[in-house]
């Protein structure tokens, strides 16, 4: 069967998200709609629908019209087995000593390779990404130079490869938030492949608001592997429940992006310690105090 794609951009993103709700109400109705901040500085926002019948182009190219959007592009995909495609593809990544796999890659685990298994079919946060490579190379490292952290916290979590990866490393329980319902069920099941069921606590919830993620506050480390914008947002609250001494590791930031993100954090009381770039991607270490 094949699958259609409609995709425009706006400049505002209230005018955006109203314009995802008014798609999901066509005839052929999406099986799945998105927003997202286009983080090249533009400022814009990208709206994209998914088909499996062909949407009425002339319908689209009206409500793009009433909210001030480019013209829908309107594309038809090849039936493709994404999960197959995605397996021959992503090879295993090596981050320091984590070794991020899917199931078909088991039997190439190293004996002294720290594992974390990650399924084709939940590619968000795999560990392909720079910015997941970055903040898991970053734990890596810090980690070998002394790092003890007894209270973790992964923020924006998808996957929770963060805090799994700091689950294989030290022996307390992490908690790991999304505000995505679908991302905590997927985390949830990543957690339980990982036989960590119960040493990974996954929640719901926005930033730090979750009753559990302030009761455990102070945390010693805060992983937030998000977008510039959002990162901006959540410097207070990082201040707030990091603790004296603990560390930030932060991502989701294009290169040009980074300087900003660190003076928010500086405002804090957080101070630089490193800034690692892989491939168009920052990750930066911030200690706090």
């Amino acid at each position: 069967m094949p699958t259609f794609t409609a995709f425009t951009t706006l400049a505002d993103r209230d005018r955006a998200e109203e314009l995802a709700e008014l798609i999901e109400d066509l005839e052929p109705a999406p099986y799945g709609t998105g927003v997202f901040e286009i983080e090249d500085g533009s400022e814009r926002w990208e709206v994209g629908a998914y088909f499996l019948e062909a949407p009425n182009e002339v319908v689209l190219d009206l409500l793009a019209a009433a909210h001030d959007a480019a013209p829908f592009a309107v594309s038809e995909l090849p039936e493709t087995d994404w999960v197959a495609h995605v397996r021959r593809e992503l090879a295993p990544v090596v981050a320091g000593r984590f070794f991020v796999y899917g199931a078909h890659d088991a039997d190439k685990v190293p004996a002294d390779g720290i594992p974390l298994l990650i399924e084709a079919a939940m590619a968000f946060g795999t560990g392909h990404h720079g910015t997941t490579l970055g903040c898991l190379s970053a734990l890596d490292r810090m980690e070998r130079a002394g790092l003890r952290a007894h209270k973790v916290a992964d923020i924006g979590c998808g996957t929770a490869v963060l805090a799994m990866g700091a689950a294989k490393l030290w022996p307390e329980t992490v908690l790991a938030s999304d505000i995505d319902p679908v991302a905590v069920e997927t985390a949830a099941a990543n957690v339980v492949a990982n036989d960590l069921d119960g040493r990974v606590i996954c929640l719901e919830a926005a930033g730090f608001e979750h009753p559990q993620l302030k009761a455990a506050a102070p945390y010693d480390l805060i992983f937030a592997n998000i977008l510039k914008a959002p990162l901006i947002a959540l410097a207070p609250d990082m201040g707030r429940y990091c603790a004296e001494s603990g560390h930030v590791i932060l991502s989701g930031i294009l290169h040009e992006q980074a300087d900003e993100v660190i003076a928010a954090y500086q405002t804090q009381g957080f101070n630089l310690e490193s800034r690692d770039e892989y491939g168009d991607w920052t990750t930066l270490v911030l200690k706090r105090g």
